[in-house]
């Protein structure tokens, strides 16, 4: 454990924010799967939704810096190519 008051309080600090990284990282995960479960049954309209959802998600996510941007980019496309081949 650190003896300078600053130091302690930085340890506080980055465990906060590796929680809320966590969460935030924990929620996309779930509402991905949510998404990947809707294309697996074949129902359109519940992937359309939860494809907003998603998209929306992974650029708050990036945003703030949880995730990379381009790591955002790339699973949206994926996600966006996976939808395309639902409706066609």
């Amino acid at each position: 454990m650190a003896n300078i008051k600053s130091a302690q309080k930085r340890i506080k600090v980055t465990e906060t924010k590796t929680l809320r990284n966590k969460i935030i990282k924990s929620a996309l995960k779930t509402i991905i799967k949510k998404f990947e479960t809707a294309v697996a049954s074949g129902n359109a309209e519940e992937a359309k939704v939860t494809y907003l959802s998603v998209t929306k998600s992974l650029d708050m996510a990036a945003s703030k810096g949880i995730i990379h941007k381009n790591l955002a980019a790339r699973k949206k496309s994926r996600l966006a190519v996976k939808l395309k081949a639902l409706s066609a």
